[in-house]
This record gives C-alpha cells, structure tokens and sequence, in this order.
C-alpha cells in the first residue's frame, strides 16, 4: 500500500472522495485535518446515504438507521466533533420483546448475539427441548472452527437449531437482513469467533466474554449500549458535511463518477458529470458493485472480488397513529423470528424509544416495521400499500394494534446491506492486497469491515490513515472487524 503524494508544503496534496454516505463524509473530515485539499463526488442529489432523516405526520423521524453503537468511540466521537455532542441520547429504554411460539416474550439478557452463557437465560424463548439442548454443550466434544465458520453452523453444532432459529438469525437479521446459516461468524460477530477458538464449550466462552466486561476498568463499556440523535441519527451526515464544507472541502451531488484512471505522470484522473478533475489520491466509499464498476480498468482482480459481494434488499415501513389509538406494550419493540412464519422481521415503537420522537408531539405515536432479509424477493416486490397491508396485520396479531394509522411511508433499501458470508475477511484481504499495489488509493464503507455507523467511520478513517503512509489501523480492520450488532455482554 503506498501513500498519497505530498504538496510542496509537505501536506497532503488533492484528494477526490467517491461517495457521500457516512465513510465518505468522515473520510474527507479526516483528510481535511490532515492538510489535503478534498473534493467530495455524490451520484445522488443528496448526502448521508442510509442515514436519511425524514416527516411523518408532522414529526421529525429517521427513514434509515437510527442509533450508534455507543461502545465504539468512532460514531459519537464524530458527532460530537462536529457539534452534536448536546444532541446524542440514549433511548428512553432499552427493553424488548421476541415475538415466538405465539406470544411476545422479553428479549433475554446475558447472551452474546443470542448466544446464550447460561440455558436458563433462554427459559420461555425455546422449548424445554431447546433449553436441555443448550445444557449438553459443556459435555460435547470441541468443535473445530478454522479460519471461519457460519454463525448459525456452528451455534446449532453446539447449541441446537432452536437457538439460532428462534434468537440469533432474529438479532442478525435486524443488522445484516441475512442468513445466520451463511453469515461468517468472523466478520459479523468477531467478538465471539475469538472467544470460541479458545474455549471448547461456547457457553463458557459467552461466559469469558461475560466476566472480561465485569473485570474491565471502572468507566470502560459503561453507559448504553446504543445512542441516538436528538432529531435523528440522519442529522449526522449533514453535520459531517457541514463540518467539511466549513474547512474547504468540495461536496458535490448530482456527480456521478464514470471514470477512474491513473495518470502517467502519477495521480488519478477522476471523470464524473462531464467534469474531469485530477487527483493525488482517491478514496472510493461507494457499494461495492459501483466501486468494482470503477477500478475494473486498473484493478480487475480486486474489482471481480468487490463484483461478488452480494447484497440484501429490506424496505422500512413507517406509521404514524393518534395515541388514543395505539396502545402498546412496554418496551421499544419486539424482533420476529423467520421461523415462525411472520411477515414483517422486527418493530421499533420509536415514539417509545426515542424522547425526542414523543417530545414533538405527544398526541401521535410513531413505530417502524421492517421487511426483507437475503434472498427474500417475493415481499418486496409488492407495492407500498401492500407492505403497510401486511405489517398492519402482523401489527395487530403482536401486539392488538388494528387502528388505522393517519399516515404511512414506505422507504426501501434496495441492495442496500452487504452480506458477509464465511469467508469474507479474506475477500476483504485480497481486496486491499490487490489495491495496495496502487499508489494513492484507498476504499472504505459498509462492505469491508463491519456495517455499523462506527464501522463505517473507522474504515473511512483508515482510509485516510493509508493515503497518508500509516497502515496500523487498515491492518488491524482487516485482521479485527468492528463488531456492529446487538448483543454485548453487558446487555
């Protein structure tokens, strides 16, 4: 991997961002502190990516994700440097429901991803089966990992089906809209794949993680787990871009880059709306199908990997009911095993979970269902109306909500989450091994490290780091994925 050329004054010279999602954003952040010139390219009209802030009904909302995983410091880190640090707060609670066997039960505690350390924490989620099952894994022989293994393979080896069908494929679904059976427990939980390479029993190796959170230092990993944005996580990426607007940089939308090349005499050339800029260095922070598209011409091997990334496709579905109406269980909201049949994958009760969502308008109530995981197109093909149709009725088989809402809005995420079969940090390897041998250029986003809003800056952060000739924190991503998903230990 080689750094970027240097300008006479010894800083960094012009760099060209493609991307104006979250990575891009923090990528240009980084690079304006460090002296470059930045130029920032958006194919769409607008900033953020899948942090969309949006209306329902009069009230603020987010139309994409909604919180940070506040036990990495890169999301808040970023908000607070760009002047949210009075805006992030916690949800106003944390308590959720499964939705299984009939009933919604209370999302267990103690588990690492839905992993439980103990059967008993699984009391009422699973069969009396499924709870004496777990109980055999400190009788059963080890369970080789390798180099990777499916999450749900292995938990079901060790555990049986039941955990994984009735609380891990709920719990990644909610992150990844994916297959527990196919998703690289490396990749995605990197937290548990270490714990279990060194313990024979997966129970006792939750349990490690489990003491190792209470041993740790007075203030580490205190606090939530998850933080919000007083008006919206979608606030995030136009601070950010406020932020590089302030320092100099360029953001320009509408822009879409059609042509990436090196130049001769050393550089890029960077082509994209009729506009053809030259470059010291470019981070590409766009999906991977776009950024194979672009480094075809001078990286065809790492452009046929980043090509065989796939993608889900989800679609959020937002309803707004007069309070009156809307009698809902305590709690934020309840995920939904695909097991049991059920449509919609989870419910968020935001007017619950989030204060400030109330605090707008206290006669309205605001929740969110989800639809969609890997190789679901059935459901998605529907049209908006018929996604409100089918998450009102398992809206109203949940929880007992047959109201009719006073607005709905529909917002879909068309291949918009990378999956991360076995296998993957090595894709992820080779990616960058191939665009190491290529002065001035760095990737980051969603599909290499973690998929998360701080797994996203840290990679974008990298980024940077590399264009500038320090490859610790590229190296240490590669090896070490950030963890993006519910289930820390001290949940």
């Amino acid at each position: 991997m080689n750094a970027a050329r240097t300008d006479d004054a010894g800083r960094a010279g012009h760099v060209v961002v493609i991307g104006a999602g979250i990575a891009g954003l923090a990528a240009a952040h980084r690079l304006l502190g460090r002296g470059a010139r930045v130029t920032v390219l958006e194919a769409s009209g607008r900033v953020g990516g899948k942090l969309l802030p949006g209306e329902i009904a009069g009230v603020r909302v987010d139309l994409g994700a909604e919180s940070l995983l506040a036990r990495r410091p890169e999301g808040v880190g970023l908000a607070r440097e760009t002047g949210l640090a009075d805006r992030l707060e916690p949800p106003a609670t944390a308590t959720a429901s499964i939705w299984t066997r009939g009933a919604l039960r209370p999302l267990p505690k103690g588990h690492v991803m839905g992993v439980p350390g103990t059967a008993a924490a699984l009391s009422g989620v699973l069969s009396d089966e499924g709870v004496r099952r777990i109980e055999r894994d400190a009788d059963l022989p080890r369970t080789e990992i390798g180099d990777d293994v499916a999450v749900g393979e292995y938990v079901a080896r060790r555990l049986g089906r039941e955990v994984v069908d009735r609380l891990v494929e709920p719990l990644l679904g909610g992150v990844y809209a994916g297959d527990a059976y196919r998703l690289s427990m490396r990749s995605a939980v990197p937290q548990l794949f270490e714990a279990a390479r060194a313990h024979a029993s997966l129970t006792e190796a939750v349990r490690e993680i489990q003491r190792r959170a209470a041993e740790a230092p007075a203030g580490a990993g205190a606090g939530p787990v998850f933080l919000g944005i007083r008006g919206g996580v979608g606030a995030l990426p136009l601070a950010v871009a406020d932020a590089v607007r302030a320092a100099g940089g360029e953001i320009v939308t509408r822009a879409p880059v059609t042509e990436l090349r090196r130049q001769p005499s050393g550089g890029w050339r960077v082509t994209a709306a009729g506009r053809v800029l030259g470059a010291d260095a470019v981070v590409v922070a766009v999906p991977a199908p776009a950024a194979a598209g672009l480094l075809r011409a001078e990286a065809p091997a790492a452009a046929a990997e980043l090509a065989a990334v796939e993608y889900a496709s989800m679609a959020l579905i937002t309803l707004a009911y007069r309070s009156i109406d809307a009698r809902l269980p305590e709690g934020s909201g309840f995920l939904v095993p695909p097991v049991d049949g059920r449509t919609i994958k989870a419910s968020t009760f935001a007017s619950r979970k989030w204060g400030w969502i109330a605090d707008q308008d206290p006669d309205l109530t605001v929740l969110r269902t989800s639809v969609g995981r890997y190789g679901e197109t059935e459901i998605l093909g529907r049209d908006d109306a018929g996604l409100v149709d089918v998450s009102r009725r398992d809206l109203a088989a949940a929880v007992g909500l047959d109201a009719a809402p006073v607005e709905t809005r529909v917002t879909r995420w068309d291949a918009g989450l990378p999956q991360y079969p076995v296998g993957h940090h090595a894709r992820v390897a080779r990616i960058r091994e191939h665009l190491g041998r290529l002065p001035g250029l760095a990737v980051c986003g969603a599909a290499y490290d973690g998929v998360g809003i701080p797994a996203c800056i840290a990679s974008a952060h990298a980024a940077a780091d590399q264009l500038g000739g320090d490859l610790r924190a590229v190296r240490e991503l590669t090896a070490h994925p950030v963890q993006s998903l519910h289930g820390g230990a001290g949940e």
